[in-house]
């Protein structure tokens, strides 16, 4: 079947495909598109649309060409459309500086879903909050003396400063003008105060987003559901209106995992919508006029410092039974436009995260933070498949009450007023029931009525459709769950071991014939019904009847989950389908040697990732590839060896030279944690100190007295630690394994009784700053001190330092650790002269001690491996040694590991960020209280996936020594 490879590869590759324009004639204009919408849905250009959409942040990515990866594998996954915060605090290290390049080129983000088929919902702020430091507001912001969130000329000012800058960005990828995939606007998130300041910024906002050029929809995302920021005709008591276009709101009703992570059984799924209260409170009611939208629902949920590390529960937890019964629910309730928090949570590498979370913001998500998919990918896969095949779907009411059986179930009944289509989702009642329930339910269309057998195990919900057209074909209805059609074919699915009935209607008896698997047919009237098991992949071949011939593919859903739908194409096998082009070029992932099956096909030959695949046809319609494609071979991680270390807190010292530090010469802050009257103002954010670890040398004559205090602020899990005149004093951490964790302490250490005397004395003091508030109560509370707030000592001189922005890698990288600041942490750097050292380490001296080693990585070509670095052993959510570390791969701080809070053990090393074909350096500040059992533990390469295929991954920008800061 392999006649003309050498012709269809060059075809393939030929400019033809790619559509380049035939001249170089001037291009056309732009068409305009239109962004409208009425009670039900979306439209595009008239076209209603189901919104099904999922939130990435690539800024929990540095490595842009891995963008790509997963906007295809959410593209691949069913999803209609990506949500993307923009976060302020990301490209802004100082007032009027703005970056935009590299791992902040938004506009690269926008092409890449543009490429993918994606539609863009842009939420660039001003406030995100997201679990990262300040809720997207930059450390300086929080010098400010208005309130932010406000109308407060300084605020609004630095606001506007921020939207000139993305606005520009967001309004050139805009599909009502043509250029681009964004079809929705964010103003502002969750903001729950309604005074008159609030609502004059809302105003504002709104106008100056429209000044920018932004012309698709505004909306606001309320926080719960308030009725807060409607739309001004919504004229529902009760509700706070705005100057928007669309009411949205969020929702996270799954719970969270016990201490025990173990998944437990979650809440029952609310009605937010047709079904429900009503009213102000009760969801996409406060706003009758416009679409059901639910701008974030829980696909997951972040976790925090000291917890039992519950991202692979709540995987489970909101996995595939969570998916069906809660957004099936959704829509139900008319909710069209939803989108999925997390779809791919990442990382809050750096000092990205908020006081709340810690590196890994996996989420539990659809795509893991390795960028895997769980098996929650792929039953969002089955539900979006399914609003694609059956568009009917985005303008539903509700229909009659259907009365099942069983007392145990309820079923919603929509019905589309135009088309005639039905919907029918039954479930448990309450949802959260786990039982086993067979039953009937009554069903009445315009073909007739009909008692409908059905089953539900355990946490389950259906998509069930009846009178509706697809592939030529008539269904009267199915209690197997359509998922795809194309090139005259037709898959349906359902629970591994179900009965299934699909009834189809013809004008005469067709032609039936099984191809494979175990199916009854029988003829009644007009009536064809098949009966069947759901057990691997049934095929039925039906022709005449006077319609076109079909083939139905009745499969389970774990078979189902092997195919994907692209381009028109239906393909059975890999275990990723990214791209199809012309009929017969594919591109994708395989985890392990998988087949190749594809109906639609227009060639007598595949390409998959530019292979040749011979293939041969089947009576089923389709082409099935002669042999398997390849899997992935065995990465071969190497062990991490030929460590070297260095001492890393010389500023302990009190022969320290720290002439050059800044001066603790303020007397003023607008912190909201201020020093007592008397004492200078010590707070890091006022010397331009936003960011890591600071340090504080304070001098003094008079006797430090038997104790001394310090008060900070630390962010989550922060700490302290001090030296009296060279001496260690100890550390403080503050209390963790809490959801909302005290962000500021106070330390106080014991003194000496040799440091007793006059002095002169010099008090060294490191700070770790593990991120600034969020603002979600509208109360300023970024505003929080970080490093030093006051302490016990008076009259006593401070200075201090902190880091400075990496122009690379951009304001987050880097704290104020000396190694950091003398390139400890660059590839290149030369460091034949530190000591050479065994890992684990059996001790360490407090402070902090730097690691460095390089390794070499050979992943084969074409191989797509998700590297991680695992610390200490992840059996254990803690251990018992009192450090942390920074974990620098080529210059890039990609996490903070803490040993005895937790629980996060293994960190996710990006392609691009690291090289899988060339050496790489490793760099490692472990800070500890010293002594036996505080020393680094075990470390090593984690193969968190491998798969052959993936995207071309370019290297992120990684200068070494001496390009540093």
């Amino acid at each position: 079947m392999s006649r003309f490879p050498a012709f269809l590869v060059a075809l393939a590759t030929s400019a033809a495909l790619c559509a380049a324009p035939a001249s170089a004639a001037e291009p056309a204009p732009l068409a305009k598109h239109q962004v409208t919408f009425d009670k039900y849905s979306l439209l595009l250009d008239g076209r209603r649309q189901v919104v099904w959409s999922g939130e990435f942040h690539p800024f929990r990515l540095p490595s842009p060409d891995l963008w790509r990866d997963v906007l295809q594998k959410m593209k691949a996954t069913g999803y209609t459309a990506v949500s993307i915060y923009f976060d302020w605090n990301y490209h802004s290290p100082a007032p009027g500086v703005y970056d935009f390049t590299g791992v902040r080129d938004m506009d690269r983000v926008l092409d890449l879903a543009a490429e993918a088929g994606l539609y863009v919902i842009a939420r660039p702020g001003p406030y995100i909050n997201a679990e990262v430091t300040g809720g997207g507001f930059p450390a300086w912001l929080g010098t400010q003396a208005g309130r932010a969130r406000s109308d407060a000329p300084d605020y609004l000012a630095a606001s506007d400063e921020w939207l000139s800058r993305i606005d520009r960005i967001i309004a050139r990828h805009q599909y009502t003008d043509g250029r681009g995939p964004v079809i929705l606007y964010q103003i502002e998130n969750e903001l729950a105060a309604t005074g008159v300041a609030q609502q004059n910024y809302v105003a504002h906002l709104h106008d100056k987003v429209r000044a920018d050029g932004i012309t698709v929809p505004v909306f606001h995302n309320d926080k719960g559901r308030n009725g807060i920021w409607v739309p001004p005709d919504s004229g529902v008591p009760g509700t706070v209106p705005g100057k928007v276009d669309l009411y949205a709101f969020d929702g996270y009703p799954g719970g969270t995992c016990r201490t025990d992570a173990t998944p437990g059984n979650p809440n029952v799924a609310p009605d937010w919508g047709t079904y429900g209260p009503g009213g102000a409170k009760g969801g996409a009611s406060a706003s009758p006029n416009t679409p059901g939208f639910v701008a974030e629902f829980g696909g997951g949920w972040f976790d925090y410092w000291g917890s039992n590390g519950t991202y692979p529960c709540t995987a489970v937890r909101q996995g595939p039974g969570y998916e069906r019964v809660f957004y099936g629910t959704n829509l139900a309730n008319g909710l069209t436009l939803q989108n999925f928090y997390m779809t791919f949570g990442g990382t809050s590498w750096g000092w990205l995260p908020a006081p709340v979370v810690y590196s890994s913001y996996d989420y539990g998500a659809a795509i893991d933070e390795g960028r895997q998919l769980r098996p929650k990918a792929l039953t969002m896969k089955e539900l979006g498949y399914f609003l694609a095949t059956v568009p009917d779907v985005a303008k539903m009411d509700r229909g009659e009450p259907v009365t099942p059986s069983s007392a145990a179930v309820k079923v919603y009944h929509n019905v589309n007023p135009d088309t005639g289509v039905h919907l029918y989702v039954p479930m448990h009642a309450p949802s959260n029931a786990t039982t086993d329930d067979t039953f009937t339910f009554p069903l009445s269309t315009p073909d007739g009525s009909y008692t409908v057998p059905l089953r539900l195990t355990g946490q389950d919900a259906k998509q069930l459709v009846a009178n509706f057209d697809v592939a030529g074909q008539h269904l009267v209805y199915s209690t197997s769950e359509l998922m795809a059609q194309a090139a005259g074919t037709v898959l349906l699915h359902g629970r591994p071991g179900e009965d299934g009935e699909t009834v189809l209607r013809y004008a005469s008896r067709p032609r039936v014939d099984v191809l494979a698997g175990d199916v009854t047919a029988t003829w009644t009237g007009t009536d064809l019904r098949l009966n069947y098991r759901h057990d691997g992949l049934a095929r039925v071949r039906i022709s005449g009847g006077g319609r076109p011939a079909v083939t139905l593919l009745l499969a389970d859903d774990a078979t189902a989950d092997t195919f994907w739908s692209a381009s028109g194409l239906l393909v059975r096998g890999p275990d990723l389908v990214r791209t199809a082009r012309a009929g017969f070029v594919l591109t994708g992932d395989t985890k392990a040697a998988r087949d190749l099956e594809v109906w639609g096909a227009r060639s007598p030959v595949l390409l998959w990732n530019g292979a040749v695949v011979p293939v041969r046809p089947t009576a089923s319609g389709s082409v099935v590839a002669l042999r398997p494609l390849p899997g992935p071979a065995d990465p071969r991680l190497p062990s991490l060896t030929g460590w070297r270390s260095a001492p890393g807190s010389p500023e302990s010292s009190p022969e320290f030279d720290d002439t050059a530090w800044a001066v603790a010469d303020r007397t003023t802050t607008n912190s909201t944690t201020p020093p007592p009257a008397g004492q200078p103002v010590l707070t890091a954010d006022d010397y331009g100190f936003g960011v890591g670890d600071v340090w504080y040398r304070g001098r003094f004559t008079g006797p430090p007295g038997e104790q001394v205090s310090l008060r900070y602020g630390g962010g989550g899990a922060g700490m302290l630690q001090a030296w009296l005149d060279g001496q260690y004093l100890g550390q403080h951490v503050l209390p963790s394994a809490l959801a909302a964790p005290p962000t500021t302490g106070t330390a106080t250490f014991t003194v000496p009784a040799e440091l007793r005397g006059d002095g002169p004395h010099v008090l060294s003091v490191m700070v770790r700053n593990d991120g600034h508030n969020e603002d979600g109560g509208v109360n300023d509370a970024h505003k929080e001190g970080r490093g030093l707030i006051s302490s016990s000592l008076t009259g006593a001189g401070w200075k201090l330092r902190g880091g400075t922005a990496d122009p690379v890698r951009g304001p987050l990288n880097n704290g104020g650790l000396a190694g950091e600041r003398a390139g400890w942490t660059l590839p290149g750097f030369p460091d034949r002269g530190w000591t050479p050292a065994t890992v684990p380490a059996a001790t360490a001296s407090p402070g902090t001690t730097w690691y460095r080693t390089t390794f070499s990585l050979s992943v084969p070509s074409g191989q797509d491996t998700s590297v991680g670095l695992t610390l200490g052993d992840p059996a254990r959510v803690r251990s018992g040694g009192h450090y942390r570390v920074l974990v620098f791969l080529n210059g890039w701080n990609v996490g903070q590991y803490v040993a005895d809070v937790g629980p996060q053990h293994t960190f996710a090393l990006p392609n691009g960020i690291l090289d899988p074909h060339g050496r790489n350096t490793l760099a490692l500040a472990v800070t500890s209280d010293g002594g036996a059992g505080n020393g680094l533990e075990q470390v090593a390469l984690t193969d968190l996936g491998s798969a052959r295929g993936g995207v071309p991954v370019r290297p992120v920008p990684s200068p070494g020594w001496p390009s540093r800061p």
